[in-house]
């Protein structure tokens, strides 16, 4: 899964550690090394988009 991409999609009041713990997870799982967290309940939703790279992703 070179070229993989994980989107987790919210609509909350604010992103919490548990939702960047999942998105963790799944990035795991599939060894997919980066995930974006977006947060649709923002006014201006650049402030919502969180970027996550997964250490050690693809590194055989």
């Amino acid at each position: 899964m070179d070229e993989c991409l994980i989107l987790e999609l919210k609509a909350v009041q604010a992103i919490s550690p548990i939702h960047q713990a999942q998105l963790m997870s799944y990035m795991k799982l599939l060894n997919a090394p980066i995930g974006l967290l977006i947060n649709f309940h923002t006014l201006i939703l650049k402030q919502g988009i969180k970027r996550m790279i997964l250490p050690g992703a693809n590194n055989d």
